[in-house]
């Protein structure tokens, strides 16, 4: 079925003052869409960037006002009503309408969720309520763990994805000593080859981390109510200060279920990001839609921002099919990660040296070109993701001569 324009003066309202959630608004202005737009926001703060949080915010590089992505008086100026501390309870389908916690209710034409992800949290019975056990994800959660990272405090990171790796990074580079620990045989095994998993296990064992892999939590002991040690399963004790769990994140579903629309692995949409109502989208952490022969969910900033500016061309009458094209990427200590495509599935993978001690992972299945992991090597991942985009798949014997030009493989 295809996307009909909407009445260019419709009430659009979107759940979630996330990064999908501001482009979406944006994007519909920059559209022309002339109609009231509500943006609801459970957080205090205007929308910001996440990724720099557990970075450059956490070292102290950045101040809270330039994670922002606009100025306040942006959404005045587009006319863009920002409700902030506001939390959507209920969504009415057949009243077209939406009810906040606080009573009030905001009546919509259409209806975008960019309700995100939240992370999972270590539960209560093994320790994870104590004081001084944070996960990573707004402004708040690293505002409270922010006065803890003091020279030779111990942290101990749950975790080995790259999540736990990005605040160990940050924790090794403010002095502190960081022990990490991945119930896996390997870190980042969900998401990376054995090789890109060496390369970051032996940069932090470099830094001084302490990395101990296959190594599952049993409990957080505590005294006083505040965490003061780790059990693992193997019976060691590890003394800690503080915690910080990165053991991934899970979809802000509830709202949407209990209004009655399709989830899978996510808010279900389809290729124009509209759920099982014709009248309410979805995009960003917590809409999984058609990719190839299947069905996924992405949660990346690339993503977040694609899919929502795709959900503002369907309501501006221009809709095009969402055709995710998956790019990630990491900083830790000096070294830019930078991914491209989706791995799964891979059954080789192929090394290419590159300038400068970078260096690139490219997975194959067989003849198929996936992705690409690219460490310190810019260049290599803007050939590879062009590649993997116009769905090329030079051999793997090519791709690991450093000889090979690779701009000429886009020929």
């Amino acid at each position: 079925m295809r996307d009909e324009p909407i009445d260019p003066c419709a009430r659009i309202v979107v759940i979630g003052a996330g990064q999908a959630g501001f482009t979406a608004c944006a994007k519909l202005r920059d559209l022309g869409h002339q109609g009231p737009i509500t943006l609801i926001g459970e957080e205090a703060h205007p929308p910001y960037q996440r990724p720099p949080l557990s970075k450059g915010y956490l070292l102290g590089e950045i101040t809270e006002d330039r994670l922002y992505f606009r100025p306040p008086s942006f959404y005045e100026e587009r006319s863009i009503d920002l409700r902030l501390s506001a939390m959507a309870s209920a969504i009415d389908r057949d009243r077209k309408v939406v009810a906040l916690a606080d009573g009030a209710t905001v009546p919509y034409d259409r209806l975008i969720l960019t309700t995100g992800a939240r992370p999972r949290t270590l539960p209560a019975e093994i320790g994870g309520d104590l004081d001084g056990v944070f996960c990573v994800r707004n402004l708040a959660d690293i505002n409270a763990m922010a006065e803890h990272f003091r020279q030779d405090q111990r942290v101990l990171i749950v975790g080995g994805g790259y999540i736990g790796l990005e605040a160990a990074a940050v924790s090794a580079k403010l002095g502190l000593k960081v022990t990490v620990i991945e119930a896996a045989p390997r870190i980042l095994q969900r998401v990376a080859c054995p090789e890109t998993a060496a390369y970051f296990r032996d940069l932090h064992d470099r830094k001084g981390v302490t990395l101990l892999e296959g190594a599952a939590l049993e409990a957080l002991q505590g005294e006083e109510g505040h965490v003061r040690s780790a059990r693992l399963a193997d019976g060691s004790v590890i003394p800690v200060d503080f915690v910080i769990a990165g053991v991934g994140v899970v979809p802000n579903v509830e709202l949407a279920a209990a209004a009655g629309l399709s989830i899978d692995n996510g808010i279900a949409v389809d290729e124009n990001c509209r759920t099982s109502d014709p009248q309410i989208y979805a995009a960003g952490d917590c809409a999984s839609f058609p990719w190839r022969s299947g069905r996924i969910r992405l949660e990346s900033v690339g993503n977040a921002i694609e899919q929502a500016e795709a959900v503002a061309r369907s309501l501006t009458g221009t809709p095009s099919r969402y055709d995710a094209k998956p790019w990630f990427w990491s900083d830790q200590y000096e070294v830019k990660l930078q991914i491209a495509g989706l791995s799964a599935g891979y059954d080789t993978v192929t090394t290419r040296p590159g300038a400068a001690g970078g260096v690139s992972y490219w997975y194959y299945r067989g003849e198929e070109l996936l992705a690409v992991d690219a460490m310190n090597d810019p260049r290599v991942y803007m050939v590879a993701k062009r590649l993997i985009e116009a769905g090329r798949s030079p051999s793997a014997v090519i791709v690991g001569d450093p000889a090979t030009d690779l701009k000429a493989l886009l020929q």
